[in-house]
């Protein structure tokens, strides 16, 4: 019943965005609800602040306005300042890049000010784990908060971030193993939640770290300021999606592909066609949703109403810059962008890859 409703659920979104595109000029993005609101454009154009990376997966920023930056394929912890200069923090000790593994998410301690604690999402040889450092001008103190995490050369997730509860987040892929994304007794295909000490954290829907299920491949997340939390997430040949996450909640993978519309699944609030988006890292600033796009190569803003419901998404600097990974607002309001041209599915050109900077 559930494959036949996708199926229904497919050829009628095929036919509504037809009716659409006959009678308007909207932008590309389909918003699950009704326009809340037409996105204004940024002031400017996006100005180099770094070149010269390789993939760099991750950004998180201290408390003085330099950011953490990891680089994906060759274990690279890195320090930016706000006027572009680079420093190497060190290269982290038993990540094994494979695929789309390798050195993925990090997060800096909401009181880093008091515990110096930094956090990073990486793949080992055996697993994707999360592990915790004290961090004052080196990395000391390893400890693993979570292992055991699946693997795989696809579909790892990785994404570190402190919610507004200030509780830990991690994104997790499925491995390209579907069936684990509802396995409850997994944590693939997932969205965990736990203290800075790794333990599930205190409200949890189930006696462990997970928070949500029934994910492919969760890469962005992000909070609006009434403390609403969104993911982005990667599609299979049909639809890609932002969910809007609740406690508990299933978004309905391997069974349902972007709207299903079945009562036990949460419907994404936005899709995209595969070849648009493929979204990666995701902020929330200015009234807006951005969120990175890898094999659409553009910056998408998808302008958020007051309850939380997305208004029509517009593509940002399409073609410009290549394939888009990490988006990180800075605490003066700018957003951080990363690109992934070196990713071995870019086009790298000369200066790649770099850190964007964006004035909403």
């Amino acid at each position: 019943m559930i494959r036949m409703s996708r199926l229904a659920s497919i050829l009628a979104t095929a036919l509504v965005a037809a009716l659409v595109a006959s009678c308007s000029a909207a932008p590309a993005g389909t918003a699950r609800t009704p326009a809340s609101g037409v996105a204004a454009a940024p002031s400017g154009e996006p100005r180099t602040l770094v070149e010269n990376l390789a993939v760099p997966w991750g950004i998180a920023f201290l408390p003085g306005g330099d950011a953490l930056v990891t680089e994906r394929d060759t274990a690279r912890l890195l320090r930016v300042t706000p006027a572009g200069k680079v420093t190497e923090v060190g290269e982290i000790d038993g990540v094994r890049p494979d695929g789309e593994g390798g050195l993925m998410g990090v997060a800096v301690s909401p009181v880093f000010t008091e515990d110096h604690y930094v956090f990073l999402y990486f793949t080992s040889a055996q697993d994707n784990r999360i592990v915790r450092y004290r961090y004052d001008r080196s990395l000391t103190d390893a400890t693993v908060l979570l292992d055991g995490i699946p693997k795989g050369p696809i579909h790892n997730g990785g994404r570190l971030a402190f919610g507004p509860d200030g509780y830990l987040y991690a994104s997790t892929g499925e491995t390209g193993d579907r069936a684990l994304a509802q396995d409850l007794g997994s944590m693939a295909g997932k969205i965990l939640r736990m203290t800075a000490d790794g333990k599930p954290a205190p409200g949890n829907p189930f006696a462990n770290v997970l928070w949500s299920y029934g994910h492919r491949n969760v890469q962005g997340m992000a909070w609006d300021p009434s403390g609403r939390m969104y993911a982005s997430e990667f599609g299979s040949s049909s639809f890609d999606e932002i969910n809007l996450i609740r406690k508990g909640g299933n978004y309905g993978w391997p069974e349902v592909e972007g709207v299903g519309g079945a009562p036990r699944f949460i419907d994404p609030i936005v899709t995209w066609s595969t070849d648009e988006a493929s979204p990666s890292g995701m902020a929330y600033a200015d009234g807006s949703l951005w969120v990175g796009a890898l094999r659409g190569r553009r910056l998408w803003q998808v302008p958020l109403a007051a309850d939380g419901t997305a208004g029509v998404p517009a593509a940002r600097f399409e073609g410009r810059y290549g394939r888009l990974r990490a988006v990180t607002a800075a605490p003066g309001g700018s957003l951080w962008i990363g690109t992934s041209n070196k990713d071995g599915r870019g086009s790298p050109v000369p200066g790649d890859d770099r850190i964007l900077v964006l004035t909403p």
